[in-house]
């Protein structure tokens, strides 16, 4: 559960645009709340929030490696213990949630953590981010295809309204994979597009995926 490509373009295509405090539900070993801090003025405060006591441990290893240790503060703790004791409200909340169904097989419990959706289903998210969002803030998401048309039904259905959806492609020719969603509580007409990133035969990168990510990668 390292540095993904999914994870990449998740950070790369979120808005940050007048945020001024954000939150990282299941921030990993950080890298969402890296990639903010660097696309973000040093006024903006980042708070990121992890279960599992490895990734917790690591993601302060990375953050105090990182030139904006200053503005990330990582907390130990579920999602739900954090918004019952939390008095923050945040401009914008990120998540790279969990997703395999409860049954499948996983390899040991940190990976079951960051990856069943019983663990933190899709309902609690929404409650949670809709309890510490400010009043126009916006929560970003990203799942794959079918699971996020289920949050999103989800989300219609407690009164959220998705202002932008972005259908991502591996190839051009293929379907697509993940669905990134920015989900409000404002009424408005909804920013729908769609992300290829690699050329026919995935000999590269597409020039719409460098991009989004050439800020991340050394290699781009």
């Amino acid at each position: 559960m390292k540095v993904t490509t999914d994870g990449v373009i998740l950070g790369g295509w979120t808005p940050v645009s007048g945020c001024r405090r954000i939150l990282d539900i299941g921030t990993g070993t950080g890298l969402l709340a890296l990639m903010l801090a660097q696309r973000t003025e040093q006024h903006v405060m980042i708070d990121a929030v992890e279960i599992d006591r490895s990734a917790y441990e690591q993601a302060l290893e990375n953050v105090a490696a990182s030139p904006w240790s200053n503005r990330i503060q990582v907390f130990h703790n579920d999602i739900k213990e954090y918004a019952d004791n939390s008095n923050s409200s945040y401009d914008l909340i990120i998540s790279n949630p969990p997703y395999f169904p409860e049954g499948t097989d996983c390899r040991d419990e940190a990976r079951a953590k960051a990856r069943y959706s019983h663990i933190l289903t899709h309902d609690d998210l929404l409650i949670y981010a809709q309890r510490l969002l400010t009043e126009d803030g916006r929560f970003c998401v990203m799942l794959p295809c079918a699971l996020g048309e289920l949050l999103e039904q989800k989300a219609l259905n407690l009164g959220w309204f998705v202002s932008r959806r972005t259908w991502v492609k591996d190839v051009i020719d293929k379907a697509p994979y993940i669905v990134l969603l920015e989900l409000t509580r404002i009424l408005q007409v909804c920013d729908e597009q769609q992300l290829v990133t690699h050329l026919p035969g995935r000999a590269s990168y597409t020039d719409q995926f460098k991009q989004l990510a050439s800020d991340f990668y050394l290699a781009l």
